[in-house]
């Protein structure tokens, strides 16, 4: 029920921001700026540059957003914003090399567990994943998307997300496994 709730006051400071009220726009700010700079943090890397793409983020959701036009989409519009000035920034470090597009993998069945005493370890262990997984894992998990939510943010078919999510966890499960017995 919380989280209706928490969704439904996220709604009302879009559409008092689409009416020009700073305020609203100052508190959506406040609500989504840590979670972007670790989303943009967990792709980009360089302090520097999450700094950088975050103050673009945030220039571009306020030139956009009289625009959007549903206040429920707000969330996943604003990631994919964040996705694209992350995949434009990594471009324009490495212009030659493509991002990462797994959509040829398929899903297995078996998907691993993970506990809650391995948040420090799962953290560090994001950053040792390629860029598309630990992206998919951060929307599902710590920003609770849907398929359908993470799908729009970075811009593929929902059964890619399925795979890239089951290969990030198995990746992500070996990685603590390895951590865990060393």
């Amino acid at each position: 029920m919380r989280e209706d709730w928490d969704h439904i006051g996220e709604q009302l400071l879009v559409i008092r921001s689409r009416s020009g009220d700073p305020t609203a726009f100052a508190d959506l700010v406040d609500r989504f700026a840590p979670r972007l700079r670790y989303f943009l943090g967990k792709l980009l890397g360089e302090p520097d540059a999450v700094d950088d793409a975050l103050q673009e983020v945030w220039l571009d959701v306020f030139r956009g957003l009289p625009r959007l036009a549903a206040p429920a989409a707000f969330r996943a519009w604003l990631f994919r914003i964040a996705h694209d000035r992350a995949c434009r920034t990594l471009r324009g470090r490495h212009p030659d090399t493509p991002l990462p597009d797994e959509s040829l993998l398929a899903g297995c069945p078996e998907e691993p567990t993970f506990y809650p005493d391995e948040a420090v370890l799962v953290h560090a262990a994001l950053d040792r994943l390629t860029p598309g997984h630990r992206e998919v894992l951060v929307l599902r998990f710590l920003e609770d998307m849907s398929y359908e939510e993470i799908a729009g943010v970075v811009g593929c078919p929902i059964g890619t997300i399925r795979s890239r999510l089951h290969h990030a966890r198995k990746t992500l499960r070996t990685l603590l496994d390895e951590e865990t017995h060393t």
